[in-house]
């Protein structure tokens, strides 16, 4: 009943505070308001390419995009235009996976998409608890899907369509099938998962290593992946030849008028010096468990750093992208127990990431309260409050589940010493 509650307040939130803030302040400032779809331009991309054989990247194809997805072209003139040009920026190899959809109209696209994504989340947490070997019963396995469905980072990724719930559900897909020993269909769903190279290539690369640790045993993996990349980048190559450049242009000027950053929210030479310390640190970790098997728990800790910190590093802050800290998020759920009985330093740090995760819920169940008591504008002014755990969240979820793998490496050369 409280994962219900939390989760309807979410929503509510979103539905009435947060798009009411955002319809007023786009009408006060003449800033164009279209169907906001992230699945939008990808779509629009897959059709014109494979359908009248048009670049996807091309400039003329961009304004299309930014009619309907903004409802109006851009206009430089105008200083409270939005300054996401709204490109295609994704590898174009994308278009396989909407191929099916583009005869049909947008409208009836997105909605068979909205409700894809939803089951899709759903079946990924189911996913992830069975790659994490933890045994749910009924009713707390509804909570945990609940909690998730009305979350910020889901509910925002629903909103706009966003393919970051794709890729997080492949994602799970592919853990999952490599844990319960299906190493060729885990390969075939990571390469799919490549459409959003920043999201996927973390876990790709840290897959590889495990794989190459034990070759006999694992090479399924590498050939099921292999294949499945050969496959989309040769069909790509054929589509539209010489796609790779274009990518590449694309993206270079799609961080240059979007100024992404990463969730650290310091300059980026700082950043990027926190960045190199943390992925140094996973390194280390995660060298020592590349020779886990698949269906222990240690692989699955070893997963779940890998995710949280491609959402650390990731050189976007968008909190959907958050949706990659699930894993994490259940294992310390899991352990809490090892955490709470830790030095005072640790359970700090645990409690505030526990705090960081409950203040989405806490901040959007007040705000929901306020404004069916009558204080409207008082709940659409705080429309921020919710935000104010997003930049920390991933930041706190990380340290802890280094934490947890630390640990494990340590208890588990006690009991190797031991044996």
């Amino acid at each position: 009943m409280l994962a219900l509650v939390a989760a309807a307040s979410m929503w509510f939130y979103v539905d009435r505070i947060l798009v009411g803030f955002q319809v007023a302040d786009a009408a006060a400032r003449e800033r164009p308001r279209g169907n906001l779809s992230d699945l939008y331009p990808r779509w629009l991309g897959a059709r014109e390419l494979l359908l009248r054989n048009r670049n996807p990247y091309g400039d003329d194809i961009t304004i299309e995009i930014q009619k309907g997805y903004y409802g109006r072209a851009l206009d430089p003139a105008r200083p409270n235009d939005p300054k996401d040009q709204q490109g295609f920026a994704y590898p174009v190899y994308v278009v396989f996976l909407l191929a099916p959809f583009v005869r049909f109209s947008f409208h009836a696209v997105q909605f068979v998409f909205y409700w894809a994504l939803i089951a899709l989340t759903a079946i990924s947490v189911c996913l992830w608890l069975r790659a994490l070997r933890w045994r749910l019963p009924v009713l707390a396995t509804a909570s945990c899907i609940a909690l998730t469905l009305g979350s910020f980072a889901v509910v925002q990724g629903l909103k706009l369509q966003q393919l970051s719930l794709l890729v997080a559900a492949l994602l799970a897909g592919a853990v999952a099938c490599v844990a319960g020993g299906f190493l060729f269909c885990g390969g075939v769903l990571l390469a799919a998962a490549t459409v959003k190279p920043q999201l996927a290539w973390p876990l790709v690369a840290w897959l590889i290593i495990w794989t190459l640790s034990d070759w006999r045993n694992r090479r399924r993996f590498l050939f099921g992946f292999g294949l499945t990349m050969a496959l989309l980048l040769g069909g790509a190559e054929i589509i539209l030849p010489g796609w790779w450049r274009l990518f590449a242009n694309a993206l270079g000027q799609y961080h240059r008028y979007t100024q992404n950053q990463s969730v650290l929210l310091v300059p980026w030479e700082y950043s990027g010096i926190f960045i190199a310390a943390a992925v140094v640190v996973c390194g280390f970790l995660l060298w020592k468990l590349r020779v886990e098997p698949a269906d222990k728990q240690n692989f699955a800790l070893a997963i779940s750093l890998v995710l949280a910190l491609t959402v650390l590093v990731v050189p976007m802050y968008a909190p959907y992208n958050q949706v990659l800290l699930l894993p994490a998020i259940l294992v310390l759920v899991r352990d809490r127990a090892s955490f709470t009985s830790r030095p005072r330093g640790v359970r700090f740090l645990y409690l505030a990431a526990a705090f960081a995760l409950a203040w989405q819920w806490i901040a959007s169940l007040s705000l929901s309260c306020a404004y069916l008591l009558g204080w409207r504008g008082w709940a659409i002014s705080a429309w921020k409050v919710p935000f104010f755990a997003t930049f920390s969240l991933p930041v706190f979820v990380f340290a802890v589940i280094l934490l947890a793998v630390q640990g494990a490496q340590r208890r588990a050369g006690i009991q190797g010493s031991a044996g």
